[in-house]
């Protein structure tokens, strides 16, 4: 599996502001969603892609498409749909599925309530969208899940990460073709399972604390 840090200036200034407890939630939603299409551009730095021949206004010249399948891009509910718009902003033409997923607070084990994507992923290129790389273990549920449907290439995208989520998904799907991008591998997790110094509960301030 292999981890990458995003080290920029414009992802540090956002991610700053959406660590502040003062930044409210409109606020949060749009830095996250400039902050997706900062990271989308370095996870999309292998997208397949094809040569095509074109005709521009000048002569005939040989550019790159998107390879088919197209890519598919998954958010992780709830949390990842805030993601969504900054990561297809990128990849217009990708699919998008859905996987619905929740941690219990007291075991920390994620569990499927919902899926909406393909049987079949066969050859299909994966970004899978989710804010917080905590435990790990809903990242390590849905790339399962992605894998047994054949896919071959699997990036998670995550705004921060923390160290025990990192070794277990390198421990738990070792071997995989897995990718992590993220702007920030905080220092640990906390007893409740959130990541320290961490920015909160991404889904809460997105979209409000409703049940």
């Amino acid at each position: 599996m292999r981890i990458h840090v995003v080290d920029h200036p414009l992802v540090a200034h956002k991610l700053t502001t959406l660590r502040d407890k003062r930044t409210d939630s409109p606020t949060f939603r749009r830095l996250a969603d400039e902050l997706v299409t900062l990271l989308a551009y370095e996870a999309t730095r292998d997208v397949r892609t094809e040569q095509v021949d074109i005709q521009t206004p000048v002569m005939a010249t040989t550019g790159v498409r998107l390879s088919h399948p197209r890519p598919m891009v998954v958010p992780i509910l709830r949390a990842g749909l805030g993601m969504l718009d900054g990561m297809v902003r990128l990849l217009p033409t990708a699919e998008v599925g859905f996987l619905g997923m929740i941690r219990d607070e007291e075991t920390l084990q994620a569990s499927t309530y919902a899926t909406r994507m393909p049987e079949d992923l066969s050859g299909r290129q994966v970004y899978v969208l989710d804010p917080m790389l905590a435990t790990g273990g809903t990242l390590v549920a849905a790339i399962r899940e992605l894998i047994s449907r054949g896919a071959d290439d699997v990036t998670a995208l995550c705004l921060l990460a923390a160290p025990q989520g990192v070794e277990l998904m390198e421990r738990e799907l070792a071997g995989a073709p897995v990718t992590v991008v993220t702007s920030s591998i905080d220092e640990r997790l906390n007893e409740q399972g959130y990541i320290v110094p961490g920015l909160g509960d991404a889904g809460d301030r997105m979209y409000g604390s409703a049940g």
